[in-house]
């Protein structure tokens, strides 16, 4: 095979593709692996391209050994780091010993591992905390406080308190997990918004009435119909409020606005927009690009307090994406936070 022919051979193929030949100099590298490594490192020596000791291991042993290899090869830009699979096969060529090496971006799939690696943890971080307190209280009524009404009393409230932190994460997990299946599905039954809103505030009002606050409802009085799921968006709206009443108690009013707006979603026609605003301590700009991520908090010990699994504005998110709208949420410090939900209408 001429050099002419390896170079239309390797042309033909989408992944960057490296061809070094028994002189270690690359011989052939098809445009995306130009893209990779420059267009410059063509008949170079493969070391002055390459510079990552695994790779170049591979490459050494394909080509004296005559032994295949595979390694990780990343690349650091400025935004993002990039991660291939490289495959270093041997191969002959007029007799020759040369090395083939394809280049696989893995990076995708790299994200997607760490992002569940990180998951289990945080789920088994969330409740190993409950479980412990639950079995040191029970080895604490086998034993010691068996006959003590009092402690007795006191430690089954703080397991049932725990039980009930348990019940509410694996509750969300399963929520989360429904809404993930089915975010690529846009819901198409008629839903009344404004009376999902009016469930959630009278669901919501007597908590409220516990913690001094006030809950406001502004704007369009409805009917306002729209394709959707009932039951998300009154998880959606349930939960925004509650976060601002359990958050924001200290400017003692939460206010849901209700409005059309004709430009929010251009490119999808009208839309409806709601805005559950608080008046409490605010949030940090630092914190507000992570508070959809999961088990993110702004303040841990608080939110546990609250009873809060880090899971509800995630979960918040997932909805509003199938249903195909937008989350923003805005705040300052000592200010309050607004959380602003767009959905189209149509």
């Amino acid at each position: 095979m001429q050099a002419q022919d390896a170079t239309q051979l390797l042309e033909g193929v989408p992944l960057p593709l490296v061809l070094i030949g028994p002189d270690e100099r690359i011989r052939v590298a098809n445009v995306p692996a130009q893209r990779l490594f420059g267009a410059a490192s063509v008949a170079r020596h493969y070391v002055m391209a390459m510079r990552q000791p695994a790779l170049l291991d591979a490459i050494e042993g394909a080509i004296r050994l005559d032994r295949p290899g595979r390694a990780r090869y990343i690349i650091t830009g400025p935004s993002r780091e990039v991660t291939y699979r490289a495959t270093v096969t041997p191969v002959r060529i007029h007799g020759e010993s040369c090395a083939l090496c394809a280049f696989e971006d893995i990076t995708e799939q790299e994200q997607m591992g760490a992002i569940r690696r990180d998951f289990v943890a945080n789920v088994s971080h969330e409740l190993r905390t409950p479980l412990t307190a639950l079995l040191g209280f029970i080895e604490t009524l086998q034993g010691a406080a068996r006959d003590d009404p009092a402690a007795r009393s006191r430690f089954l409230g703080i397991m049932a308190r725990e039980a009930g932190r348990m019940n509410r994460l694996v509750q969300d997990l399963l929520s989360l997990s429904r809404v993930e299946s089915e975010e690529r599905v846009r819901p198409k039954t008629p839903v009344d918004v404004t009376a999902v809103i009016g469930q959630a505030i009278a669901a919501l009002r007597p908590m409220a009435e516990a913690a001094g606050v006030e809950i406001q409802r502004q704007g369009e009085a409805g009917p306002i119909l729209l394709p959707g799921d009932p039951d998300q968006l009154t998880q959606v709206f349930h939960n925004l409020i509650e976060n601002a009443v359990k958050y924001g108690a200290s400017g003692k009013l939460v206010t849901v606005g209700i409005s059309r707006d004709p430009e929010g979603l251009a490119r999808l026609g009208p839309a409806v927009r709601i805005e559950v605003v608080d008046r409490g301590e605010g949030i940090d700009a630092i914190h507000l690009p992570r508070l959809t991520e999961r088990f993110y908090r702004v303040d841990n010990h608080r939110s546990r307090e609250k009873g809060g699994t880090g899971l509800g504005l995630a979960i918040v998110k997932h909805i509003v994406n199938r249903h195909r709208g937008r989350f923003l949420i805005e705040s300052e410090l000592g200010q309050g936070s607004r959380f602003i939900v767009t959905l189209p209408l149509a």
